[in-house]
C-alpha cells in the first residue's frame, strides 16, 4: 500500500469522487480520500491522501486556497454558475472603475451564504438533493475571509478574478454577489483552482500522466511523504531503545530523544511546542507536543500504523 499525497490536476467533467475511483483502479488500493471537492466543471489542484496520509484529508480541506475564475455579468443561474438554469438577465451598463471598487470591496471578513447547490447538509439532507428537488431552505451565512483578490483582466461583460481565500469560501456565491453588488447580476462561467496550502498548480498530474508513471513504475516519484506538510515544526528522534515507546503511542522524554537529531529544537522547550517525531530510523511516527509542566512531548496526531 502507497502512503502519501498525490498532487492531482482535476479535470472538467470528473468529480471529486470520480478522481479517487479513478486512482484506486491506477494504484490497485481502497484506501485513498481526497481533500476537498471542486465542482464538476471546475478544474485544477485537487490533493489526494494515499493510505495513512488520509488522516491528513482534513487537514488538507482546512488550507487557505487561490483560484482564477471568470465572472460573467448580467446573468443570473440557479447554481450561480454558467451551468445552471438562468434566472434573469439584465444589462450590463457599469464601467470597469465600478467593477473594480465592487471586487476589492470583498477583500477581508465576508458573510456568505452558501449555495443551495452545494454538499452542505440540512436535517440530513445535503442542499444540492433539495434543490433538485425544487425546494430551497433558510442557509445560515457563514464567515469566511477573502485575503486577495487580483483583477487580472476585465472584458465586459466578463471579469477575471483571481482570489486567495479561506476554507468554506463558495467563489461562485462571490461572483454572484459581486454581480449583486453592481445592480446587473453575474455569475461563475469558470473556475481553476491554482493553490491548496503547499499544494501547487505547475506540481499537479492528469490522471494519464499518473496512469502512465504507474506502467513505467516510476508512481512513487508522484507521492509526496506526509511529513513534508510539517517541516515548520523541528525534527525529533528517539534512540533505538525507545522505539517502542513511540509506536506505541507514548510519551518521550527528552533524555529518550538522539541528541543529534534534536538539535532543531530550542535551548529552551516551549509548552506547546510541536515537533516532528521520527523513530531511531528516521521513519515518521507523528506529531508530538511539548508539556512543560510534565517535561515530556506527548502524541497529538499519529501517523505510524504497525504492520
Amino acid at each position: 500500500m502507497m502512503n502519501g499525497m498525490i498532487n492531482v490536476y482535476k479535470e472538467k467533467g470528473f468529480t471529486s469522487h470520480d478522481v479517487v475511483a479513478k486512482l484506486r483502479g491506477i494504484l490497485k488500493q481502497k484506501k485513498i480520500g481526497h481533500t476537498g471537492t471542486l465542482d464538476p466543471d471546475a478544474e485544477g489542484v485537487l490533493p489526494v491522501c494515499l493510505g495513512k496520509a488520509t488522516k491528513v484529508c482534513e487537514l488538507l480541506a482546512k488550507e487557505d486556497k487561490t483560484y482564477i475564475a471568470t465572472l460573467l455579468l448580467g446573468v443570473v443561474t440557479d447554481t450561480q454558475d454558467s451551468s445552471g438554469t438562468v434566472l434573469e438577465e439584465r444589462p450590463v451598463t457599469v464601467d470597469e472603475e465600478a467593477v473594480r471598487q465592487a471586487v476589492n470591496g470583498f477583500v477581508g471578513f465576508y458573510s456568505q451564504i452558501p449555495p443551495m447547490y452545494s454538499a452542505l447538509k440540512v436535517d440530513g439532507k445535503r442542499l444540492y438533493e433539495l434543490a433538485r428537488a425544487g425546494m430551497e431552505v433558510e442557509r445560515r451565512a457563514r464567515n469566511v475571509v477573502i485575503y486577495r483578490i487580483t483583477i487580472r483582466e476585465i472584458q465586459l461583460p466578463r471579469v477575471t478574478i483571481e482570489v486567495n481565500c479561506s476554507k468554506g469560501t463558495y467563489v461562485r456565491t462571490l461572483c454572484h454577489d459581486i454581480g449583486q453588488k453592481l445592480g446587473c447580476g453575474g455569475c461563475m462561467e469558470e473556475l481553476l483552482r491554482i493553490q491548496v496550502g503547499k499544494f501547487l498548480l505547475k506540481d499537479s498530474l492528469r490522471l494519464d500522466q499518473i496512469q502512465q508513471m504507474a506502467d513505467e513504475n516510476r508512481l512513487q516519484e508522484a507521492v509526496r511523504k506526509v511529513d513534508t506538510l510539517f517541516l515548520q515544526y523541528p525534527k525529533i528522534c528517539v534512540k533505538e531503545s525507545c522505539n517502542k515507546l513511540v509506536y506505541n503511542g507514548s510519551q518521550v522524554a527528552l533524555h529518550q530523544c538522539q541528541r543529534q537529531a534534536y538539535s532543531e529544537q530550542p535551548k529552551e522547550q516551549k509548552d506547546g511546542q510541536r515537533v516532528r517525531m521520527y523513530d531511531s530510523k528516521g521513519q515518521f511516527i507523528g506529531i508530538y507536543q511539548w508539556k512543560k509542566e510534565r517535561d515530556v512531548y506527548v502524541p497529538l496526531k499519529m501517523f505510524w500504523e504497525s504492520k
